[in-house]
């Protein structure tokens, strides 16, 4: 398996409660390295259009309202199949349907405020990367 990268996000729900270190050290006992991360206020804009695939849904505003509540901590994780491996730690949305020792089954409040959000697949990785970093923001 080639290393690659993946996309991550600690929400506000997360970073109003200190969990950026624990959620970042679960990510790190996975074997993912964090290779970019910055602390941010997304904007409504950014929300928008990061979110803009669910733009037709009935939960967007309230989407777009939670990601911009609080600061978030945007990061690049690199590993050996980083999507699938981020996306095993991180667990259900669900919290309630997370296995025991996953981000959200340890940390989350609710299936809306879960946590984390990671990619799901590696071409929307690269999209979200790209949106949220430039090529010199990512030392590896």
């Amino acid at each position: 398996m080639a290393v690659t990268r993946t996309f991550s996000i600690i929400k506000p729900d997360a970073t109003r409660r200190n969990l950026t270190g624990a959620v970042t050290k679960m990510l790190e006992e996975a074997g993912l390295r964090v290779v970019a991360s910055k602390r941010i206020r997304m904007t409504r804009e950014q929300a928008e259009g990061f979110y803009a695939v669910h733009k037709e849904r009935p939960f967007f505003g309230e989407l777009v309202e939670f990601m911009t509540s609080g600061p978030v901590v945007v990061q690049v994780l690199e590993g050996v199949d980083a999507v699938k491996r981020n996306r095993d730690v991180m667990g259900a949305t669900n919290p309630a349907d997370a296995a025991e020792g996953t981000i959200r089954k340890t940390h989350a409040e609710s299936i809306e405020a879960n946590t984390v959000h990671g990619s799901d697949s590696e071409e929307n990785a690269k999209i979200e990367i790209e949106f949220f970093f430039g090529e010199d923001e990512i030392v590896g």
